[in-house]
């Protein structure tokens, strides 16, 4: 069935399909991150999934399919987003559609939409193949922590708690899909992620955006406190930042400078080239790191708010948000 290796399995896809045929759930590599999965046709499964992550009930999971063939197994169509889903799947592209009845409400936090998508990384095409059934996966972490982009990061988090590990080495794009949906008719990013919206504005036009006020939860990641390190996460904008160079504090950036390295002691910089799309992939891997150091504060700077930029702050700014 596989390698046991610190007392957990590490497994090969057939056999991990078998786990999840039968109720189990197992952590698997997606473009984005890692996957905890579960049976999408499975309620007793997926409310595992809750269990062992601690997340809440009201907060949807997403559906991942092995082709865009699969979309009405779970999904109504929707003009738009069938234009979207031929251009963009498989890749980091979640839209939320019209739930089919097979999907139950513990996926949906009993919404009567479903988050859908075809992730990219073929590994994780082929266990939604070998499974025979859709596969909800949320990030293998622990609720509210930092989401993992290797198999060590979510190891760390969930260790025996799930039935196996798959792994697929590092995620390339490293931050969650881009969610799309329609509210009152109309193409909402509900959440920035590892697509650039202006590329799906290139296809259907301008997107509107997210309505203030109501604070449901409609797709995963609008909680306004996630993806938060141990150490305790400021924006340099915030009035309260550190402005000193202890040795507890580290600067984490896309590019330092100088300066930068005069001020802080400690620097952690996400992409000397000044490259989003490398920054983007390098963020949680960072986090991570640091988590590791005996770093008590770190000092985010935000990204340059345009394309991948926009959901690297979003990331930040749910990091740094406080506890309610």
């Amino acid at each position: 069935m596989g390698q046991v290796r610190n007392n957990l399995i590490e497994t090969d896809v057939e056999s991990a399909a078998h786990i999840l045929r039968n109720g189990g759930l197992v952590v698997f590599p997606t473009e984005t991150v890692y996957g905890l999965g579960a049976n999408a046709f499975d309620p007793l499964a997926c409310a595992r999934i809750f269990e062992v992550k601690g997340r809440p009930r009201f907060n949807p999971l997403i559906v991942h399919l092995a082709d865009i063939a699969d979309l009405p197994r779970v999904a109504q169509l929707h003009p738009e987003a069938e234009v979207l889903a031929q251009k963009f799947w498989p890749g980091p592209l979640t839209l939320v559609l019209p739930k089919q009845n097979c999907i139950d409400g513990i996926v949906t936090g009993d919404l009567a939409t479903v988050g859908v998508r075809v992730p990219a990384h073929p590994l994780a095409r082929a266990l939604i193949r070998a499974s025979g059934v859709p596969i909800v996966a949320p990030s293998a972490n622990r609720f509210m922590s930092v989401s993992p982009t290797t198999l060590e990061h979510a190891r760390a988090q969930l260790g025996d708690a799930v039935d196996a590990y798959l792994d697929g080495g590092p995620c390339s794009v490293g931050l969650e899909s881009t969610i799309l949906g329609w509210i009152d008719g109309k193409p909402t990013l509900l959440r920035p992620g590892g697509l650039d919206p202006r590329l799906l504005e290139d296809m259907i036009g301008s997107l509107a955006p997210l309505p203030t006020g109501s604070g449901k939860v409609i797709a995963p990641g609008m909680l306004a406190r996630h993806y938060a390190p141990r150490a305790k996460l400021y924006l340099e904008t915030d009035p309260q930042c550190p402005q000193s160079g202890d040795d507890d504090v580290i600067l984490l950036c896309i590019q330092a400078s100088p300066a930068d390295r005069r001020h802080f002691r400690q620097v952690f910089e996400l992409s000397p080239a000044a490259d989003l799309r490398l920054a983007a992939a390098a963020l949680y891997a960072a986090l991570h790191t640091i988590d590791a150091m005996p770093i008590q504060t770190i000092v985010a700077r935000l990204a340059p708010a345009e394309g991948l930029g926009l959901a690297i702050n979003d990331r930040l700014r749910r990091a740094a948000a406080p506890l309610h």
